[in-house]
């Protein structure tokens, strides 16, 4: 059966949104009079989640937050990075015009990721990418996150694929996890966030640069 929706992770595969995540966390951290994280040992944090992130950098500071102080953490990092949201996030090199192209082709579009509904919605506002998907769902849309494949499963038919073949784009094991445990095939970027290369992670296919993603879609399609 032919591929008729891609559906893409956000933070990461999309966007590069660690630059403004991590000057969140470092917000919170200089709240609490703790020293920031570097940049690059706070980058691969990203995928986890801001409640991850923030238990992550505490304990780089050397303390340990109870759950009640962390929920608490975590809706003030919620809120900060709200209002910063794409301060400096910026799409990857060759979204935009790729999506054009994926869409021109008579591809369906669709974002799955673990961040909130509304805020992925702001941001990809904000950088003009909401227009290019038919369903933009997140971790609170259904009340379950990747790794469950569910979460997969109810995008694709939010985005009512119509019937046709379904390839996901991912950058983590998370997005691996999902696609393996939905049986849909998963290309990875090997620019995002992760703990370790994606090539250790087998996905089906693996991207440098997002040019490259419409050819690496046709591949699966051809190798079927």
């Amino acid at each position: 059966m032919a591929t008729s929706l891609i559906v893409f992770d956000l933070d990461g595969t999309l966007v590069d949104t660690a630059p403004d995540l991590v000057a969140t966390l470092n917000t919170i951290l200089g709240r609490e009079d703790l020293p920031p994280v570097a940049y690059d040992a706070a980058r691969n944090m990203v995928g986890g989640g801001a409640r991850m992130m923030l238990d992550l950098g505490f304990r780089a500071a050397g303390r340990t937050l109870l759950p009640a102080a962390l929920d608490q953490m975590t809706r003030d990092f919620i809120d900060h990075y709200a209002a910063h949201i794409a301060d400096n996030s910026l799409p990857f090199e060759g979204v935009a015009p790729t999506l054009d192209n994926l869409a021109a082709a008579g591809f369906r579009l669709a974002v799955c990721t673990n961040k909130l509904e509304w805020l992925s919605l702001r941001l990809l506002d904000a950088l003009s990418l909401a227009k290019h998907f038919s369903a933009i769902c997140g971790a609170d849309t259904f009340g379950i996150a990747k790794p469950n494949p569910e979460i997969l499963h109810r995008t694709i038919a939010r985005a009512d694929a119509r019937g046709g073949g379904t390839v996901m784009v991912g950058d983590s094991r998370t997005d691996i996890a999902t696609a393996r445990a939905a049986q849909i095939p998963i290309i990875a970027v090997d620019f995002g966030y992760t703990d370790v290369p994606v090539s250790s992670l087998a996905p089906d296919r693996i991207i440098s640069r997002f040019a490259d993603l419409p050819a690496a879609i046709s591949g699966l399609i051809d190798a079927r």
